[in-house]
C-alpha cells in the first residue's frame, strides 16, 4: 500500500500541511511537532512524491553537483557520495554533471542543458570552482551556487573550506619534529587555488624552522598517482643528493610515490617518507598507509547542500553591495600512520 502524506498527517495529528512544512524544512514549525512529524515518516516509512512536491513550491527538490576529475580520484568519489547521502537525508535527488574546463564552450552547453530542471542550486568542486566562464554563466542564469574551497573571490558566492595553509604548514612542522631537515614537495595543478596555498604552507614552515627549501626537490605535480610516480621517480634517478622526507600534495600522488621509491629499492619510511594530504580512502588501505592532513571532504560538500537547502544561507553575493555570501570552515586533522618516521 502507498502511504500518502493524508497518511502521515492523520497518525501524526496534524494538519497536511504540517507535514508539507516539515518535509519543505521550513522555519516556523514547532521543534516538537517537528520531532513528531518525522517519527511518523520514519515509521509509516513514507516516500515523498517529488514531481508533487515541486509542483506545490518554488523548488525542484533537485541539486546539481558540476565536477571535473578526468581520473576519478578518491576526492572526487568523496565529493559524490558526500552530496549524495546529505541530499538522500534531506529529500533532495541529486544530478552530476561531468564539466571539461578545457572543451571550448562545454560550461554553457551544460548549463543550458540543465537549465529546464530548475535546479535549487549547484555545487562547485575545485577546478571548476573558480573556473570564470562557468561562474558568470550560473550568475547570469540567477542560479544559486555554492563553491567548495575556491581560494580567490571570497565573497562572489557562498562556500566552504579548510585553513589549507595551515593544515600544509602542519604537515611540514610535523616532518621536521620527526628530525627531517631536507624534505621535498610534489606540487598539485597549477592552476589549482588549493595547490598553491598548499605550498605556500609548506615553505612558511620550513623558513619559521631557518630550513631552506632546495628547488630541486620541488618537484611538478598533477594531483595524480602518475604524475606522484614520474616526479618521485625523475627525483630519484638523479646523481645527486636526495631529501629524506617527500610532502605530496595529495594522497594520490604520495601513494605515486610510494611505488616509484620501491622501483628504486626504496622503502617508506625506512629510505625515504613520504607523507599526503585529503585522507583519501586509498591511503588508509595502501602499504605502508599514508601519513596525512585529512581534509572533510564529505562533510564539506554535505555543508555545501546544506547552504543550498536553508533559506538562510540562500543569499546573494557581496559583489553588488548586497549582504555578503556565507563562508563555512570546517578543521583539519594530522593522520600519523606507518609512511613517516624519523629520518
Amino acid at each position: 500500500m502507498i502511504v500518502t502524506i493524508k497518511d502521515v498527517a492523520q497518525r501524526a495529528g496534524v494538519s497536511p500541511k504540517t507535514v508539507s512544512r516539515v518535509l519543505n524544512n521550513e522555519t516556523h514549525v514547532r521543534p516538537q511537532l517537528r520531532e513528531t512529524v518525522m517519527r511518523v515518516i520514519e515509521e509509516l516509512n513514507y516516500k515523498p512524491n517529488m514531481f508533487a512536491r515541486g509542483l506545490s513550491s518554488a523548488r525542484s527538490y533537485l541539486i546539481g553537483l558540476f565536477i571535473y576529475d578526468p581520473y576519478w580520484s578518491g576526492y572526487a568519489t568523496d565529493i559524490q557520495l558526500g552530496a549524495l547521502r546529505r541530499c538522500r537525508e534531506l529529500g533532495y535527488h541529486l544530478v552530476i554533471e561531468p564539466i571539461d574546463p578545457f572543451v571550448e564552450g562545454a560550461a554553457q552547453q551544460v548549463v543550458e542543458s540543465v537549465a529546464g530542471l530548475r535546479l535549487d542550486g549547484v555545487i562547485l568542486p575545485p577546478p571548476l570552482c573558480t573556473f570564470e566562464p562557468l561562474l558568470s554563466r550560473i550568475e547570469e542564469m540567477g542560479m544559486p551556487y555554492v563553491r567548495i574551497s575556491p581560494g580567490q573571490d571570497m565573497d562572489r558566492s557562498a562556500l566552504v573550506e579548510i585553513d589549507e595553509f595551515a593544515a600544509a604548514h602542519d604537515m611540514t612542522r610535523h616532518l621536521i619534529g620527526l628530525g627531517h631537515r631536507d624534505i621535498g614537495f610534489v606540487e598539485g595543478i597549477p592552476t589549482h587555488a588549493a595547490a598553491a596555498r598548499r605550498y605556500a604552507g609548506f615553505e612558511a614552515a620550513m623558513a619559521e624552522a631557518g630550513l631552506t627549501v632546495n628547488r630541486d626537490w620541488v618537484l611538478p605535480g598533477l594531483f595524480t598517482f602518475q604524475s606522484g610516480f614520474a616526479a618521485t621517480d625523475e627525483l630519484l634517478s638523479r646523481k645527486a643528493a636526495l631529501p629524506t622526507a617527500l610532502f605530496c600534495a595529495n594522497d594520490d600522488m604520495a601513494l605515486g610515490a610510494v611505488s616509484a621509491a620501491r622501483k628504486h629499492g626504496l622503502e617508506a619510511p625506512a629510505d625515504l617518507s613520504i607523507v599526503g594530504f585529503d585522507d583519501a580512502p586509498a591511503a588508509r588501505f595502501s602499504w605502508p598507509p599514508i601519513t596525512t592532513m585529512r581534509q572533510p571532504v564529505s562533510d564539506m560538500v554535505a555543508s555545501a547542500v546544506d547552504m543550498l537547502v536553508d533559506p538562510k544561507y540562500r543569499r546573494d553575493a557581496g559583489k553588488d553591495g548586497r549582504k555578503p555570501a556565507a563562508r563555512l570552515e570546517l578543521p583539519f586533522a594530522l593522520v600519523q600512520r606507518q609512511s613517516a618516521a624519523a629520518p
